[in-house]
């Protein structure tokens, strides 16, 4: 009696399309990667060429602080404003 041998393969096989969608992913993972290490590389130069101390005034009361400090607190008190915002105007819909 003759036998007669099954290749099974350890991994499914997948579609070109699965395939490729897959090569997508890796090159849109890698771009964004990418983006984000050259916003970091700029985030980092204007940090350090913002350094000087700037006169600030303060609601209550004035003092100097690092220029990059004043832009980062604005930065934050724009992001802190535009969630409540946005949260108040999807509350509207």
């Amino acid at each position: 009696m003759a036998s007669i041998g099954l290749a099974v393969s350890a991994q499914p096989r997948t579609s070109s399309d699965e395939q490729h969608q897959a090569g997508t992913r890796r090159r849109r993972e890698r771009a964004r990667t990418g983006l984000l290490v050259v916003l970091a590389i700029i985030a980092t130069l204007f940090a350090v060429l913002n350094l000087d101390s700037v006169k600030v005034d303060w609601i209550l009361g004035s003092g100097r602080a690092p220029l990059i400090v004043v832009i980062v607190i604005s930065l934050l008190i724009g992001v802190v404003f535009t969630y409540f915002a946005e949260r108040r105007a999807g509350r509207r819909r």
